[in-house]
């Protein structure tokens, strides 16, 4: 017997299929039904703060940036102004989509003759050489010059008050902070264990954890705008931290940076639009995954031998492809439309067999040519699909002295391979895996995301599925079994624990060496939606039970 049968017969967790083949109530929590605006976060403060920021009359744009300030404290292993941000903008009186791409670039120094300087011969995943020019913070202010309507100070009242007065830790935030290889990662650099391990450990759930430092950066941000971040006092503790570490980072680097409106990519999936962000992020991925998929008809079930091999099948294929063809659109020029074409995932679904994984598989030849997600709706119907984070968690484990933030990883995106698209250069940005996503038909649009490095584009294409062929509200989606895959190598698959236990039997006679994960596992990322219904006004809200966070309705007005 397969070591991946005995695996999966050890747990006696699995639902079985019968149960699953009705979705009438298969979900641990309501939807949030309201409507009021409302706000989707990955922790219930950040989701308070945002509603909080709706009922005082600001935008969607206005609450998504206050929750992701919030965001920065109270999931600091995750995301905050040390990282990149993406973010998809449904304009609802111009009618339209627009995307910003607030990632930063390597220094100008950071190149691949400089680690061979230092004796690196791979890029690396951690420390100073990681860090890119963190883009967040200038997105900030990008979307608020172009959709704010409170005042930029009164945006990170809370982000401050809990950073002087502090927050009581949540679950599954401190499971990650209390990770093994994550305390390795941060004991490494004295400023994280100062700031990030009171008294040498983790703090425990409900602890009240503060961060005086971050206080007065947010403080600095509010009052000066995003260039003390990237001109001012800010900068200056980031240039003093790089220079202590060897890094490469200048002033001239910083002051350089600016976000870049973007326009989105889609595809339509069975009469939905579905829209991603193109290149240098990873969003291509997940549409060239519902392309292949829907060359084929759904199966019975989403939990079924048939669908899963078919889901799995189609990212190995689309991830073989984003490898090879996503890169700095300012440095390469992506295929993106032939990769989204119907004829090139017919061309490439021609690669599934039915009956076996394929456990190689190469990209296709074209002949020419951890994070955090938050979404909002406001009173008007603006909505934000928004993510941001500092890579891996902890980033590249340097926190900036006296601010209390950790600088991001993005630079292990880059490869020394001189043949590779994504090689390292001064000036250029990274491989990106955060995205945000849209999907829209008729009346309905969903702002959606859902977190954790490579697992993105295929945790979009189960979601997406699983609403279209399915006909699971977004709840259901957001919470039904995933399973997760973070390359086109190999026939490994990882799997929750609650998909039918026939079904693993199936898949693995088919060849997928399968990993058991415990029922909602943060491995499988964690999301969040919305679904605003335009013609009743009504938006629905859908918070995954693998964060601590929720979808919280504005609070109504004094009457």
């Amino acid at each position: 017997m397969r070591l991946a049968t005995l695996l999966f017969l050890t747990f006696g967790l699995a639902v079985s299929a019968s149960a699953q083949a009705s979705w009438g109530r298969a979900q641990t929590r309501s939807l949030t039904i309201t409507q009021q605006g409302m706000v989707a976060t990955s922790q219930i403060l950040a989701s308070q703060t945002g509603t909080r920021i709706l009922a005082k009359g600001g935008s969607a744009a206005d609450a998504a940036i206050a929750s992701n300030a919030v965001l920065g404290l109270v999931e600091p292993l995750m995301d905050g102004i040390g990282g990149d941000l993406f973010v998809l903008y449904w304009d609802a009186k111009a009618k339209e989509y627009v995307g910003l791409n607030a990632s930063g670039p390597a220094p100008k120094a950071l190149t691949p003759a400089f680690l061979a300087g230092k004796g690196i011969k791979e890029m690396p995943t951690v420390g100073i050489h990681t860090v890119t020019v963190p883009g967040a913070v200038d997105g900030w202010a990008m979307v608020h010059a172009r959709f704010g309507k409170l005042p930029w100070k009164d945006l990170f009242d809370d982000a401050i008050f809990y950073a002087e007065n502090g927050f009581p830790v949540t679950e599954i935030i401190q499971e990650q902070w209390a990770d093994a290889v994550n305390l390795k990662k941060l004991r490494a650099n004295p400023a994280s264990v100062r700031i990030f391990l009171p008294g040498d450990n983790a703090p425990k759930v409900g602890e009240v954890f503060r961060n005086p430092g971050l206080a007065k950066a947010y403080r600095l941000i509010a009052t000066q705008g995003r260039d003390a971040f990237y001109k001012g006092d800010i900068a200056k503790a980031i240039l003093k931290t790089s220079a202590a570490e060897g890094g490469t980072l200048t002033a001239a680097d910083l002051a350089a940076y600016k976000s870049e409106w973007v326009k989105p990519i889609s595809i339509d999936y069975r009469g939905w639009r579905v829209l991603e962000l193109p290149p240098n992020g990873q969003g291509m991925a997940a549409l060239e995954i519902l392309n292949i998929m829907q060359t084929m008809p759904a199966a019975l079930g989403p939990l079924s031998p048939a669908e899963m091999h078919k889901r799995i099948e189609a990212t190995k294929l689309a991830f073989a492809d984003l490898r090879k063809y996503d890169a700095d659109p300012r440095a390469y020029n992506a295929p993106v439309a032939t990769l989204l074409s119907k004829a090139w995932a017919e061309r490439r679904a021609k690669l599934i067999d039915p009956a076996k994984a394929n456990c190689k598989v190469p990209p296709g030849d074209i002949k020419s040519g951890d994070t955090t997600y938050l979404t909002v709706v406001d009173k008007e119907g603006n909505m934000a699909s928004w993510i941001q984070s500092i890579a891996h968690a902890w980033g590249s484990a340097i926190t900036v002295e006296e601010m209390g933030f950790p600088l991001h990883n993005r630079g292990w995106g880059f490869t020394l391979d001189p043949q590779d698209p994504d090689v390292l250069a001064g000036g250029k940005r990274p491989f990106h895996t955060i995205i945000p996503a849209f999907m829209d038909k008729g009346d309905s649009r969903i702002g959606f995301g859902i977190m954790g490095g490579m697992n993105q584009p295929l945790a979009h294409a189960q979601f997406v599925s699983n609403i279209v062929d399915f006909g699971m509200n977004i709840q259901q989606s957001m919470e039904a079994p995933r399973f997760t895959k973070s390359s086109a190598a190999g026939c490994d698959v990882s799997i929750e624990v609650r998909v039918p236990s026939a079904t693993l039997q199936a898949l693995s006679e088919r060849g997928h060496e399968i990993l058991i994960r415990r029922e909602f596992t943060q491995e499988m990322g964690r999301g969040q939606a919305i679904l605003h219904d335009a013609k009743t006004g009504t938006n629905f809200g859908a918070s995954d039970p693998r964060a601590d966070g929720a979808a919280l309705p504005e609070p109504l007005p004094p009457h």
